[in-house]
């Protein structure tokens, strides 16, 4: 699956802005979750057991609400409620 897509499916799935830092047609394995990873994961262990595994060495940042990079300990729950508008 391309960056550009694999950034989208995990948008939808998971609510959570990633970017990948490699050209739009380089291919990364799938990212073919059913669920949304639990709101008490880090953010740590989230990226080493479902992010990491599929993108191939190649360099990822994710953004929370404020256009900063989270914490690893934040948790999906409250870097997901980042993003909401006041």
């Amino acid at each position: 699956m391309r960056v550009d897509e694999f950034e989208k499916k995990v948008l939808e799935l998971e609510e959570i802005v990633i970017r990948i830092r490699a050209p739009e047609e380089f291919e990364v394995d799938d990212y073919d979750y059913e669920r949304q990873a639990s709101g008490g994961t880090s953010v740590t262990n989230w990226v080493q057991s479902r992010i990491i595994p599929r993108l191939r060495d190649q360099q990822y940042s994710i953004v929370d609400g404020r256009y900063q990079h989270p914490h690893g300990r934040t948790s999906l729950q409250r870097l997901r409620e980042s993003y909401e508008v006041d």
